[in-house]
């Protein structure tokens, strides 16, 4: 018996899009394969449902790389309302100990963030999509369970306030820069318990993911409407190449007869290696007509070490 075939397109490549409030991530990951008619596609860390912005949408091969995206930093433009803790450090979730504002000030807000700056430890919300035994945490907090979570080691590399609108019921508007694996949310209620008053997040969007920004951005609307009765391959043009999410690697060009040898797995010599990288490196390979190949490591020895192959679209459509 045959393999079956897979459904959809072997498509390739990274779509940056822009995920609008009150989805899920993966509810838009799902939207915009189905519009692309794509075999193989995956998001590259969630949004909350709340949350806008930029989500990566890796399809095809370029699933392969969505490891480095996920490890990357982000950033994020974030409204805290004041006043109130939530259940889930949110506006969706039900608010808790309510207070007035009235007191706070911006001089206060200022020296309490000092906190948040450079290495810090986060203990991750019971609303989140880390697992215990197997189970989401967010389940379990909707069950009324809560789970002790040990405190993890985060970088935020800048936290600046960007407007403070003071009164009984204060928002603060922050631009946060932050390494992966950062709970904005957690930050508020910290925030709000250091200020003594509660605090929430009430907007999120996530203004950079690696290396892409909200200028590369296209939403579900746009795509829809891009689309309309026309073919799925019109929609081609929104994707960025497969190593987009790596691109800030050197890149190394194999001629023919090397690159033979390195897709079959094999490591290589090749005497450009040193010059780009050192040893322990890991490069973006190329046949020299431009194809992308995969990822590399430079081994002690000087050869070049095949990580990460990618799949031609040839040999997926025979």
């Amino acid at each position: 018996m045959g393999r079956r075939r897979a459904k959809g397109r072997p498509i390739d490549g990274v779509l940056v899009l822009h995920k609008d409030a009150g989805m899920t991530s993966n509810g838009a990951l799902q939207q915009a394969k189905r519009m692309f008619f794509a075999q193989k596609a995956g998001h590259t860390g969630a949004l909350d449902p709340l949350a806008t912005g930029v989500l990566p949408l890796c399809f095809g091969e370029s699933t392969k790389f969505s490891q480095f995206l996920l490890d990357s930093d982000k950033r994020y433009r974030t409204t805290y309302q004041l006043g109130a803790f939530s259940t889930t450090c949110d506006s969706d979730g039900e608010l808790l100990d309510e207070t007035d504002t009235g007191h706070i000030t911006l001089a206060q807000i200022e020296t309490e963030l000092e906190a948040f700056r450079g290495n810090i430890e986060q203990v991750p919300p019971m609303y989140s999509a880390l697992k215990h035994n197997g189970e989401p945490l967010y389940k379990l907090a909707r069950q009324g369970i809560t789970i002790e979570r040990k405190a993890r080691p985060v970088t935020i590399y800048a936290i600046e306030v960007l407007d403070f609108r003071p009164g009984p019921y204060a928002q603060l508007d922050l631009d946060i820069k932050c390494s992966k694996g950062t709970y904005i949310r957690t930050i508020a209620e910290d925030l709000g318990r250091a200020l003594g008053c509660g605090a929430h997040v009430a907007k999120l969007h996530r203004s950079e993911a690696g290396p892409f920004t909200e200028s590369q951005c296209i939403s579900l609307g746009d795509l829809r409407n891009e689309l309309g009765e026309q073919q799925p391959e019109v929609l081609d043009q929104y994707l960025l190449p497969i190593d987009s999410p790596v691109e800030d690697l050197p890149a190394l060009d194999l001629p023919e007869s090397t690159a033979f040898y390195f897709m079959q797995g094999q490591p290589v010599m090749d005497a450009q290696a040193y010059r780009i990288a050192s040893e322990g490196d890991m490069v973006r390979v190329f046949e020299q007509d431009g194809d992308f190949l995969g990822l590399a490591s430079i081994d002690d020895d000087g050869l070049v070490a095949p990580k990460r192959l990618v799949v031609s679209k040839a040999s997926r459509e025979v």
